[in-house]
């Protein structure tokens, strides 16, 4: 009889225990905020990108920009989030004026600010997108390498271009980002973007997407 009641007593005090630390399994399951989209894992990749709308060359008035597109099939295949460098400096402007503010604004070394910012410490690789210009990226991106630190982590560079290829792209990127490690680049037409997601598709590939 004595060895039930004690039996009863410890049950009850464990009980009690619980209830006040709020430790158990279910309401730990249910109390746990729900992770938004913007929350990454540690160790996920980002794809940070630059595209421009508008009037481009060879494609027209597009409302989606070509490195979006190419953006988009990375984050599809990879998972990784995304931040689009932004900014409304160029917004409406034809194609002829865009061409000479843009070479302005790399002969002057000009770092145009870019709106909203992100946490880079979350993720592990980070590929980098954007068009070429004059031979390498828009000066908006500079902004962005000269604000972000992403020495040490897994850099991967691919461009959007009509002829340029990667360009300097690649070299400016490690001189900024000496410490970081580079996988292979990856260089798309821009009127070819639409119907390029298999290209983009066998270059993750070869890196081990």
């Amino acid at each position: 009889m004595k060895a039930l009641k004690y039996i009863l007593a410890s049950a009850l005090c464990m009980l009690v225990s619980t209830a006040c630390s709020g430790n158990t399994k279910g309401e730990a399951k249910v109390n746990k905020p729900a992770a938004s989209q913007s929350q990454a894992e540690p160790g996920k990749a980002l794809v940070v990108y630059f595209s421009h709308v508008g009037e481009n060359y060879s494609v027209g008035n597009i409302e989606v920009g070509n490195t979006k597109i190419v953006a988009d099939y990375i984050s599809e295949v990879t998972g990784a989030d995304q931040f689009e460098i932004k900014t409304s400096k160029y917004d409406g402007m034809a194609y002829k004026p865009l061409c000479d503010l843009a070479k302005e604004e790399q002969q002057n070394g000009e770092l145009p600010p870019f709106e909203d910012s992100v946490d880079v410490s979350k993720y592990n690789t980070v590929f980098i997108g954007g068009p070429v210009w004059w031979g390498t990226w828009p000066q908006v991106m500079f902004t962005f390498f000269k604000q972000y630190d992403l020495n040490g982590k897994t850099i991967v560079p691919f461009t959007t271009h009509e002829g340029s290829g990667l360009g300097s792209c690649v070299k400016d990127l490690k001189k900024a980002y000496p410490n970081a490690t580079f996988l292979n680049g990856f260089s798309i037409y821009g009127h070819d973007v639409r119907d390029g997601k298999d290209r983009v598709e066998k270059w993750l590939k070869k890196l081990g997407y």
